[in-house]
């Protein structure tokens, strides 16, 4: 771990070498299809917002981006073999004081001029991007940090539960999309800000799945397990 500006960061060195472990997933195991990987900026701190609907949505999202990634996953994983690989990956906890630790901690990564990737619905679900958390958007106002929208399709199909490993070989699609440029103008209140923010990232992820899921034919799975569980 390392200082930066305050907050304790994750060394860069960890997703260096899980990148690759990320890559023999997505091209091994799986057959994804990448395309619009050019849309992320080739250096400086950049947000990768994804939808969210399956276990492998960390690792898949590891595997396509361009550049090494520090990924927020929720600190149940962080437990037993799973945590170790985590941790050693540079991987961030979200924790359950809602996430404010995390958020310092991504926030340190975009200080560095790293990439952070997140999963704006939160859970994993249905993957529309029907709604998204205000985090992203407070990263990317703090961290002066452009966001480009990811479509995971593949993952998770109807009927699959949210924990389900895709088998080998399935077709899985990552498709990046525009960076969006967000800024807090002159004359606004941050929560204004905040609330602008947020709406702007949703809707070019909402786009980009609904673009993704037109050109490819995936379709996103029609359930949400944790949502009729709940």
């Amino acid at each position: 771990m390392t200082r930066a500006d305050g907050p304790r960061v994750p060394s860069p060195a960890g997703p260096a070498w899980s990148r690759w472990l990320g890559r023999l997933l997505a091209h091994g195991v799986w057959a994804t299809q990448v395309t619009g990987a050019h849309h992320v900026p080739r250096t400086g701190p950049v947000l990768l917002a994804a939808n969210h609907t399956g276990l492998v949505d960390g690792p898949l999202l590891a595997g396509v981006a361009p550049r090494p990634t520090h990924i927020l996953v929720k600190e149940e994983m962080f437990t037993g073999p799973v945590g170790l690989v985590l941790r050693a990956a540079g991987q961030i906890p979200v924790d359950r004081d809602g996430g404010r630790t995390a958020l310092t901690v991504a926030l340190g990564v975009l200080r560095r001029g790293g990439v952070v990737g997140i999963f704006p619905e939160g859970n994993r679900g249905r993957g529309d991007a029907a709604s998204a958390r205000a985090g992203i958007a407070w990263l990317a106002l703090n961290g002066h940090a452009p966001v480009v929208p990811v479509a995971l399709l593949g993952t998770r199909r109807t009927g699959e539960s949210v924990g389900h490993v895709p088998g080998l070989r399935r077709p899985l699609v990552a498709e990046f999309g525009p960076p969006v440029v967000v800024e807090r103008a002159p004359g606004t209140s941050g929560r204004a800000a905040l609330v602008d923010a947020n709406e702007a990232v949703r809707a070019a992820l909402s786009d980009v799945v609904a673009r993704a899921v037109a050109r490819t034919g995936l379709v996103l799975p029609t359930d949400d397990p944790n949502r009729e569980r709940a």
